[in-house]
């Protein structure tokens, strides 16, 4: 529990100055722990401690007891997130640093963490770095306007070690300043292009579809699932000479397209992706780091809300929202370091149920 407690070592108590009841870094823990439980706000947070008060006092002190859920839930209100997210940043490091891999970037909004009382609430947006490899979060920001995405994508990029890495993003955020920011930082990209560049979009899609590349070399994988069936085709073009001459856009080495077909028994249909890239990879290079960066969505955005609930939250005081979004990423990296062959829900039902398991999610990595 020591090394949890580490990361938490440089966080300033947002608390006023006057003697407090209850130790800052019991506060996090029992939180952690009620989130890693299923608990999903402060009065979840108050029922666990009550609940699992023996199971608690093997590590924690405790004592002036249980904490309230005023007191969980004035403390997450005030707590500086900024502070949380470079106490995440600790407790990611210690999951070790890879050399080489795709981090795909996107970001989620928080639905109900709006107030509809007020003028001027806006729903959080977070945006996260997602190791598609380790399946972990490693890093993340927030945002009150999903059109304001790109401006925290750089900014999040500033906390990633990007060297020997590719960063995988949706359209949205396939701009000049990001594509710029990953190289310099000796990373490599793997952008989605749409009609968002216009001009851009429509010479890469006539690139690749003149007849010289009918019989170049493409990568195909065939997936049956769910009644359905998709093929995968990708190619891969290095001749963006003219292309760089006419739009100069950072770092480009390579353009890529991905054609996806999907067949059930009532339907068919067709839809062809497009992708900006600063390393020539291989048509199935490119063909696994599409498929990756899907990992943002389905590992995680997917079960932070069907799993974790975290739509449905309704913690809209001040910075709560903020900070219980980056507890539930750390929440879910410790899920990661359990291999036993049961659904993440599974996992985080045994956590709530079984102390020996929650325990020893709590061990130092």
């Amino acid at each position: 529990m020591n090394g949890l407690v580490s990361c938490f070592s440089e966080l300033r108590d947002p608390r006023s100055s006057r003697p407090k009841r209850h130790d800052l870094y019991e506060i996090l823990m029992i939180a952690l722990c009620a989130i890693l439980s299923g608990g999903q706000n402060a009065v979840d947070m108050a029922i666990f401690a009550q609940a699992k008060q023996d199971f608690l006092a093997r590590f924690l002190q405790l004592t002036n007891g249980i904490p309230s859920h005023d007191t969980f839930s004035r403390f997450f209100s005030r707590l500086d997130p900024d502070q949380l997210r470079a106490c995440f940043l600790k407790f990611v490091a210690r999951f070790g640093e890879t050399s080489s891999g795709v981090i795909a970037i996107d970001g989620k909004t928080l639905h109900r963490s709006s107030d509809p009382r007020r003028a001027r609430s806006f729903a959080l947006h977070m945006i996260s770095a997602w190791c598609c490899e380790k399946r972990l979060v490693l890093a993340q920001i927030a945002i009150h306007a999903k059109s304001h995405e790109s401006a925290g994508v750089l900014k999040l990029l500033d906390f990633l070690s990007l060297t020997g890495r590719i960063v995988t993003a949706d359209a949205l955020n396939c701009r000049r300043e990001i594509a710029q920011q990953i190289v310099a930082r000796g990373g490599e990209y793997a952008l989605a292009l749409k009609r968002n560049h216009r001009s851009l979009h429509a010479e890469v899609s006539q690139l690749l579809s003149q007849p010289r590349y009918e019989g170049a070399e493409v990568y195909s994988t065939v997936d049956s699932s769910h009644g359905r069936i998709e093929k995968r085709t990708s190619l891969v073009c290095t001749e963006v000479e003219e292309l760089q001459k006419r739009h100069r856009w950072p770092g480009l080495t390579a353009v890529g397209k991905v054609i996806r077909s999907r067949g059930t028994t009532t339907r068919a249909t067709t839809e062809t992706a497009y992708y900006l890239l600063s390393r020539a990879l291989s048509p199935e290079g490119l063909g696994k780091v599409v498929r990756l960066h899907w990992g943002v969505e389905n590992r995680l955005h997917w079960v932070l809300n069907t799993v974790m609930n975290e739509d449905q939250g309704r913690n809209r005081d001040d910075n709560t929202a903020y900070n219980l979004a980056i507890l539930r990423h750390m929440a879910l990296n410790l899920m990661q370091k359990d291999r036993s062959c049961v659904s993440l829900r599974s996992k985080f039902n045994l956590a709530g149920w079984r102390d020996e398991f929650l325990a020893k999610l709590l061990v130092p990595v």
